[in-house]
């Protein structure tokens, strides 16, 4: 998607310019992953124009391959940020009707020949909200995943204002998280697609604990017996400029819950999850005890919060630097 925001913490109705960058949920983990040397492509559907060329090499610049991004319908999706701060939380609108990814339908792709070579397959929430044809397309996705072996990963990433085509989420999810291996969510995924709720958890008092959220892992394991890992993100929202960040992870019976951190002053939070989920997956890949992966995606995604734009632009090194407690912040020369 096209991302445009007003400048600085200026509200939309200040805006005389806005800036511009690239970004989604799927793409921005392709760009976490393609940063820490793994090599990463994003499949997704863009106008043949000069709009779809700008994204395409914007993707490229960063790493990620492009090679299976197919081209048609008449114009790239957009969103509107506007950054909040102290007391005023940020506000999203999405213009995404008729988009090419919009219009996607099955048949359009081929997976079979995008998933050559791949061992990992991860999809968000946020595709089948777009549109029915994006939701079957990422069925036939799904399938072809399955049948060539590869692990299939996906984040709830629930957004009530695109859910417009006819069906909820609800109806939707189940169907295709029922063939996932690994699923993520934050503190409020698994209430609102699957009426999974942690016991006595509330998301707006500043601090979210981490035990309350074991049972939503072992409920989602109970309904969707075939995932093998879970993973919670935390934030505690003291104010849109100040969150307190961890996560919790269940995997394969184990509960494993990571640091917190306080991250003050937040120069963007936009893709904080997307950061958890790259860093996860990066973790699971490259170490031997899931302490570690976890560790390694709550410190990737702390330092994201640092970063303006929808991409983790950090390096494995500075995320082992956070892991291992360094969280000075000093200069490095």
């Amino acid at each position: 998607m096209l991302r445009l925001s007003p400048p600085g913490f200026q509200r939309f109705t200040q805006a005389r310019s806005f800036d511009v960058i690239y970004g989604g949920g799927e793409s921005n983990v392709a760009a976490s992953l393609a940063n820490y040397g793994l090599p990463a492509e994003f499949v997704t559907r863009l106008p043949a124009n000069d709009m779809g060329d700008a994204c395409r090499n914007y993707l490229r610049q960063y790493g990620i391959g492009v090679d299976h991004i197919v081209r048609g319908g008449d114009r790239l999706g957009i969103y509107y940020l506007e950054m909040g701060a102290a007391q005023r939380g940020s506000k999203v609108i999405y213009d995404r009707a008729n988009s090419s990814f919009a219009t996607l339908a099955p048949g359009m792709i081929d997976w079979d020949a995008a998933f050559d070579e791949a061992d990992w397959f991860h999809w968000t929430g946020i595709t089948p909200a777009v549109s029915a044809g994006a939701a079957d397309t990422l069925a036939e996705a799904i399938q072809v995943a399955r049948a060539k072996g590869l692990t299939v990963s996906c984040d709830l990433n629930y957004r009530k204002n695109l859910w417009k085509w006819g069906k909820k989420a609800g109806e939707v999810m189940p169907g295709l998280v029922e063939d996932c291996d690994v699923a993520i969510g934050n503190e409020e995924d698994a209430e609102k697609v699957f009426g999974i709720k942690a016991p006595q958890a509330d998301v707006t008092a500043g601090k979210v604990e981490a035990d309350a959220y074991a049972s939503v892992c072992e409920q989602l394991k109970a309904r969707f017996p075939r995932l093998r890992t879970i993973a919670i993100t935390l934030r505690g929202s003291v104010s849109a400029s100040h969150n307190r960040w961890g996560a919790i992870l269940w995997h394969e019976g184990a509960v494993y819950t990571s640091p917190t951190f306080e991250i003050v002053p937040i120069v963007d939070r936009v893709g904080g999850g997307d950061s958890f989920m790259g860093g996860l997956i990066y973790g699971l890949k490259t170490y031997d005890h899931p302490q570690d992966a976890l560790n390694f995606a709550v410190a990737a995604s702390c330092l994201k919060h640092s970063i303006f734009g929808d991409f983790n632009l950090v390096s494995v090194d500075e995320v082992q630097k956070l892991m291992q407690g360094d969280a000075s912040g000093r200069v490095s020369r």
